[in-house]
């Protein structure tokens, strides 16, 4: 009897090692994992890189039109504005009428001028006459010089007072004394100083119209004194807008200014930016993020590579489609898209970016 329960005992011992055998030879084959053929098709895969670590500073900033190709409009004459063409951000091309202006002093000009031509019909009578006589010998050539000097004296008068009317916006008809402020060059209308019924003067130092292309603009951010020496001429800035959220200009800071304002003590700092699609409009609020460098050099990875869970940060090492590994990372700081980390991955390795989680899950269900 003791010997039929040793055997059963015996039999069951070596059941139970069989059992564990099969369950441990399951478990590494779970850890096999491969990717399929789908999977290899859906993931992204990235290398860690070598980088000089970069630091963000959020700035807030305004839209600003070139002032290198900004046209301002001054009055050509004294006098009250009839009408104005023209409103606040309207297209404008060149030639096109602004402002018809009523001025006394435009008035006295088409008086000079009635006065110069009449000038020009009797010196020419005058030259005609001289010409004549001298050549039937009544007159001599010397009377005959002096006639038509005084023809081309009052031709050049007249030419002068045409060229003054045309230069302040007169046109060719006696309008009693209305003159029209034209746009010099093709832009828009991004100042409007006067109205109907406004009276203006020549030597009046303020302009009536500014008109720019916008084709580009500038932006003027402002920097607090504790980050001035985070910015330099030439750090690279993304710029957002209130009304575009999502659409991000990318520039580089082109000025920086030597003052602080008085009013904010901020620093001034200049990005210059292409606005093909005119969405920038001068006065816009935006958000500036400057971008530059410490010096210093580490490893970075993509941000979208990196698991995070339980406090601890993981990514997927790639080596073949059924060579891949799970490791930690030690993460210093994460600039935009880069995590940059000083150990876990070295330069070159490739790392699963895009269902990362997904493949991580494959691991810590085994």
């Amino acid at each position: 009897m003791n010997r039929t329960i040793l055997t059963i005992s015996l039999w069951v011992t070596i059941g139970f090692m069989i059992s564990c055998k099969e369950k441990q030879a399951v478990k590494e084959v779970k850890q096999q994992f491969c990717l399929s053929d789908t999977m290899q098709h859906m993931i992204q895969i990235d290398s860690a890189a070598m980088c000089p670590i970069e630091n963000e500073l959020h700035l807030s900033g305004e839209v600003a039109f070139n002032e290198n190709t900004v046209i301002k409009v001054f009055p050509n004459a004294s006098g009250q504005v009839l009408e104005v063409k023209v409103s606040l951000g309207d297209k404008v091309s060149k030639g096109q009428v602004l402002a018809i202006i009523k001025s006394a002093d435009v008035a006295g000009n088409y008086a000079d001028l009635s006065s110069a031509e009449a000038d020009v019909k009797i010196t020419k009578r005058a030259m005609d006459n001289a010409e004549s006589l001298y050549k039937n010998g009544i007159s001599s050539q010397r009377e005959y010089e002096e006639a038509k000097q005084n023809y081309e004296k009052a031709l050049a008068m007249s030419e002068k007072i045409n060229s003054l009317i045309s230069i302040n916006g007169g046109g060719h008809t006696k309008a009693g004394g209305v003159y029209t402020i034209v746009a010099p060059a093709n832009g828009y209308v991004v100042e409007k100083k006067v109205n109907s019924g406004n009276f203006i003067r020549q030597d009046m130092s303020d302009n009536m119209f500014t008109i720019s292309d916008l084709k580009d603009v500038w932006i003027w951010a402002n920097v607090f004194e504790a980050d001035i020496a985070k910015v330099k001429e030439g750090n690279q800035v993304k710029v957002s807008t209130l009304a575009y959220p999502d659409k991000i200009y990318n520039g580089t800071i082109d000025k920086i200014s030597q003052v602080l304002d008085p009013v904010n003590k901020a620093l001034k700092v200049k990005i210059r930016l292409n606005n093909p699609d005119f969405l920038l409009k001068p006065e816009m609020f935006t958000n500036v993020t400057v971008t530059n460098t410490e010096g210093k050099q580490a490893v970075c990875i993509p941000s979208a590579a990196v698991i995070e869970e339980n406090g601890k940060n993981f990514v997927v090492a790639y080596n073949s489609n059924c060579d891949l590994k799970v490791m930690p990372v030690n993460i210093i700081k994460v600039v935009g898209g880069k995590t940059y980390i000083n150990d876990g991955i070295h330069p070159g390795q490739k790392l699963i970016t895009k269902y990362a989680l997904m493949i991580y899950d494959q691991f810590t269900q085994n």
